[in-house]
């Protein structure tokens, strides 16, 4: 299941098991970090600021006022009962209820304001977030994406952003509201009665000695929980990617095994997490209403006393109720900002993560590429501690064909990586007409060559807008004319809408030699001065293979071109092989030098026409 959907995987995001309330390392250093992005709209946040702390005292003003007006009303009552006439001023209630609207529309608007304001805001940052991991995704070094699962890469840039997105939105303004209620409410209570609001304080510190004990209790399972549904998340989206092979390999069993040891973890640690969490509505409930006894049998002692007005007895009793309001959603919002810490100290890491190396200061732009390609004692490993390519050095000529040939492992398509760049090399040079590659930006060293490899890609377009990729200056006859030489203008046109078709998500509505030969095309539309052709032709049937060679030999003439091959057979005519073996060069020379050597690449030709024999 891909985590590119809201719903953030197979668990939800929205709350539930699959609610994110993983605890972060450095709480303090990561909201201080999301703060340095709310400062660019201080502004605004200090209005937000104003306007809830305006909308909470319109609010908390509201029950004072009922209470006078109770009051009033309750004189009127007892002179009625005790015989003395109706006293009751009923204009001086209907001017308090008046008011009680008033502040209360005053109230409303300024939320809704401070509301509107904010919502603008974190969508500002969430854009902003989104805009620098889309440039960091392209600064990053494959050996990131090499080494992360695409389900954990995913979380991160959409589910993680989410969840800070909605704490911004929701949850920072409802705690500016909170806090300012419950600091008006206790300046009211303390204006009512002292010894009423100690027992309300008491209640609250009893009440945050509770939660807190439950906190710490439950962080270590939502800890368990958040990485339990990180691995679920990542094995579901390798089993989902690869269900074709999961099937021909019959590995459902295991497959279904695997998930069911994750999903069992999740389960363990979700519940035992939300149980514990559950436990403090119940627990701060309880402990409200012991609050609410102990309020009403004081403030029913202290108005017999005559000490205060039973119109404050029940404002005081609405200002409890409303205490206990804005404790609820502090302590919502705490495991909140937790998961927001969380989640944005995941995004933090990868916006931190280190980049790959830096483009030269001077670049140097060639006028005219002649492909003139040297390899000085390259070395090379994918980890520092274990390398595979060792004082790799050849010299390529312009216009030459050659092939790189030798069993798995080699050292082959590694070759390609560093002429492209993907990789830095650990030591050594590759020139490029002389020029040191590292002098070039990679968008010019890259534009210089042409790849065609046996894993194709295409994306979610039309056919004429992916062999286009790339080249999107080109005209419809030019492509029309690329598809052509790759001998696929045949088939796109027997497609419901030639070129037009739109290819699906998956490429699923295309065989995989189709595929192969829209590549072609592409590679044949960029015009490149250098090839690199990757068992170009491993997916092609053996009368099509013919055509495309052609078409291959035409586009390789004058060009250097980089051959791997696997079949022996197509790479005769090459101008040079490279025999690979371990990462290292055994043998180089032409096809007809290397067979009267008979080395290791003697070995190989002759033990591929054994097989088919």
């Amino acid at each position: 299941m891909s985590e590119e959907k809201s719903s953030g995987g197979p668990m939800g995001r929205g709350g539930g098991l699959g609610q994110k309330t993983e605890k972060a390392k450095n709480f303090k250093g990561t909201m201080l970090h999301l703060a340095g992005y709310l400062k660019h709209y201080k502004v605004s946040v200090i209005v937000v600021i104003l306007f809830a702390c305006c909308s909470s005292v319109f609010s908390i003003v509201g029950p004072k006022v009922l209470g006078k007006a109770t009051t009033k009303l309750f004189e009127g009552l007892m002179a009625w009962a005790m015989g003395t006439g109706l006293l009751t001023d009923f204009r001086y209630i209907r001017n308090r209820l008046l008011l009680l609207v008033v502040l209360y529309l005053v109230s409303a608007l300024f939320s809704y304001l401070q509301s509107y304001i904010m919502s603008g805001v974190s969508m500002k940052i969430t854009y902003e977030l989104r805009k620098n991991i889309s440039e960091k995704m392209n600064r990053l070094p494959l050996n990131y994406y090499d080494t992360r699962t695409h389900g954990e890469i995913l979380s991160r840039i959409t589910n993680d952003v989410d969840t800070v997105s909605q704490t911004l939105n929701q949850s920072l303004t409802q705690m500016i509201t909170s806090v300012t209620t419950l600091i008006g409410i206790v300046a009211m209570m303390l204006s009512i009665s002292v010894r009423m609001t100690l027992v309300a304080v008491l209640v609250l510190f009893i009440s945050m000695g509770l939660i807190v004990t439950v906190v710490k209790k439950s962080q270590k399972y939502f800890s368990q929980q958040q990485k339990s549904l990180g691995n679920l998340n990542g094995h579901i989206e390798e089993i989902y990617a690869g269900h074709n092979v999961v099937q021909i390999f019959n590995g459902e069993k295991e497959a279904i095994e695997k998930f069911r040891l994750i999903n069992d973890k999740l389960y363990g640690s979700a519940w035992k997490s939300q149980f514990l969490s559950g436990m403090m509505m119940p627990i701060m409930s309880f402990v409200g209403n012991l609050g609410f006894v102990c309020v009403c049998l004081l403030g029913g002692y202290l108005t017999v006393k005559k000490v205060i007005e039973i119109g404050d007895v029940q404002a005081f009793i609405q200002y409890m109720r409303s205490f206990m309001q804005p404790i609820s959603q502090i302590a919502n919002v705490s495991n909140t900002l937790q998961s927001t810490a969380a989640a944005a100290e995941r995004v933090f890491e990868f916006l931190d993560e280190e980049d790959e190396v830096s483009e030269t200061e001077s670049p140097i732009v060639l006028s005219e590429v002649h492909g003139n390609v040297e390899f000085k004692k390259v070395c090379f490993g994918y980890q520092p501690d274990t390398m595979i390519i060792n004082h790799f050095s050849s010299n390529v000529e312009a216009g030459q064909t050659v092939a790189i040939v030798g069993p798995t492992g080699a050292g082959k398509t590694t070759i390609v990586k560093l002429l492209m760049r993907f990789y830095e090399l650990n030591s050594g040079q590759i020139l490029i007409d002389g020029h040191d590659s590292l002098t070039f930006t990679r968008r010019d060293l890259r534009a210089m060559f042409g790849m065609v490899l046996q894993d194709t890609w295409l994306y979610n377009a039309t056919v004429m807008d992916n062999i286009r990729y790339g080249n999107f200056d080109k005209t419809d006859e030019e492509v029309i004319a690329a598809a052509k030489a790759a001998h696929c203008d045949e088939f796109i046109r027997t497609l419901p809408g030639g070129y037009h078709m739109v290819i699906n998500e998956e490429s699923s509505n295309l065989s995989q030699g189709q595929k192969q030969l829209l590549t072609i095309a592409r590679t044949i539309l960029a015009d490149p001065k250098i090839l690199i052709l990757d068992e170009a032709t491993s997916s092609i049937d053996t009368r099509t293979e013919v055509f495309i060679q052609r078409a291959m030999d035409k586009l390789m003439k004058n060009r250097t071109s980089f051959v791997i091959a696997h079949r022996l057979s197509t790479i005769r005519d090459a101008d040079m092989i490279l025999v690979m073996k371990d990462g290292d060069i055994i043998e180089q020379g032409n096809h007809e030098t290397l067979l009267e050597k008979k080395g290791f690449y003697s070995d190989l030709y002759h033990s591929q026409f054994a097989e088919q024999s």
